[in-house]
C-alpha cells in the first residue's frame, strides 16, 4: 500500500479497556491513524465503513470475543486477507494456538512493547 503522508494506514484497535485504547493510540499515533472500538459491534461497523488496513483485536471481550470475531472475519471474502494481530492478556501456548487456529496474522502478549508492537506492524504493512 503507497502512503502519503496524508493517507496513513488505518488501524483499528478492538479492546474494552479505555485504558489499553489510549496506550494503543499513544503508541501507534505517530505512523497511523488509530480508531479505536469497544466491542465487536463497533468494530464491525468501522470495519465496513473506514477502509482498515490492519486490525488489534483483544481475546476478551463482552458478547463476541475476539477470537470469534477474527472466525467470522476470516469467513467473509472481504475481509479474508486482513491482517489481525491479536494483542491479549492470555499468554498460554493453547491461547496462541487459538488465536492462530482462528486466523490471526500475529499473536502479542499485554503489556505489550510499543517497540515489538510498532516493528511488528510495519512488518505486516511494509509496501
Amino acid at each position: 500500500m503507497a502512503s502519503t503522508p496524508q493517507t496513513k494506514p488505518k488501524i483499528l484497535a478492538v479492546d474494552d479497556s479505555i485504558s489499553m485504547q489510549g496506550m494503543i493510540k499513544q503508541t501507534l499515533e505517530q505512523q497511523y491513524q488509530v480508531l479505536v472500538a469497544s466491542n465487536t459491534v463497533e468494530a464491525l461497523g468501522k470495519l465496513y465503513h473506514e477502509g482498515i488496513d490492519l486490525m488489534l483485536l483483544d481475546i476478551s471481550m463482552p458478547g463476541v470475543d475476539g477470537l470469534e470475531l477474527c472466525k467470522i472475519l476470516r469467513k467473509s471474502p472481504e475481509f479474508k486477507k486482513l491482517p489481525i494481530i491479536i494483542l491479549t492478556a492470555r499468554d498460554g501456548a493453547s491461547d496462541q494456538m487459538e488465536g492462530r487456529l482462528a486466523g490471526a496474522t500475529q499473536y502479542l502478549t499485554k503489556p505489550f512493547d510499543p517497540g515489538q508492537l510498532r516493528q511488528t506492524i510495519a512488518g505486516i504493512l511494509k509496501p
